[in-house]
């Protein structure tokens, strides 16, 4: 689905990663970890053909993706960016209905399948009382809620989230990470899902990229990526490692 090989990635001064080279196949949920500065979201842009001075191969189904037109793209690859939304004044539903812009036949209003989609993907993320609540109006966890039901509501079968899960309280964590693991088990999504930490990853995650401070990267599945020794050297801290049920979850080792 969507492959980069020998992908080099750059800021002045500085090597971010070099030589990554991975597969995002249909039905796979990764996780992107690394230091803070690693080049985490720089790798998300070049994967949704946001960073036009990456050096080596992006693909989309076997095609370069710089070849494949705006609105085809966005009709496969959903992008969730950092970035927040201060200055949209309309409502929430409003704001999930720009998700669906990609389908949209005209200009001249939304058709009724777009409207359910929004609404499908409010209920999604839990926001559905709030649909007529001005978007402005949200708190900062709501509003990343928001912004996760609008690419919901884009139906890509590609989603590229840079850190889903900031502001959200423990609640919707686990709710988010539930929803996007079932989306790609269940419905066959490929998902690419920058974190924050090393809690979550091994729980829900079945394949991992590790970006390390030198600029080397280690891609694999999950069970066999995320071990301690290979996360401790990620974030340069002592690391516990827990198990309940068929979970692993590593914490801080204080």
């Amino acid at each position: 689905m969507l492959s980069c090989e020998n992908l080099m990635l750059s800021v002045p001064g500085r090597v971010l990663c070099r030589s990554v080279t991975f597969a995002l196949e249909p039905g796979q949920l990764w996780a992107v970890l690394g230091r803070n500065g690693s080049g985490k979201t720089t790798l998300v842009n070049a994967l949704a053909g946001l960073r036009a001075d990456a050096r080596g191969a992006v693909n989309l189904n076997g095609d370069p993706l710089s070849s494949i037109a705006n609105r085809q793209r966005a009709r496969e690859i959903g992008v969730l960016l950092q970035l927040e939304d201060t200055d949209f004044w309309g409502s929430v539903l409003e704001y999930v209905l720009l998700g669906r812009f990609p389908h949209a036949r005209s200009w001249f209003g939304w058709r009724r399948e777009d409207e359910t989609s929004a609404r499908a993907a409010l209920e999604a993320v839990d926001l559905a009382p709030l649909a007529q609540r001005g978007f402005a109006t949200l708190s900062g966890g709501e509003r990343q809620r928001a912004r996760i039901a609008q690419v919901l509501a884009q139906e890509p079968r590609c989603f590229l989230l840079d850190e889903p899960l900031q502001h959200l309280d423990l609640g919707h964590q686990v709710r988010t990470l539930d929803l996007f693991q079932r989306l790609a088990r269940e419905e066959g999504r490929a998902v690419v899902m920058v974190l924050h930490d090393a809690l979550w990853p091994a729980r829900f995650c079945t394949d991992a990229l590790l970006i390390y401070d030198d600029g080397n990267t280690l891609a694999g599945p999950a069970r066999e990526a995320l071990t301690r020794v290979n996360l401790e050297r990620v974030y340069g801290c002592a690391l516990a490692e827990l198990t309940q049920g068929e979970g692993r979850y590593f914490i801080p080792n204080v």
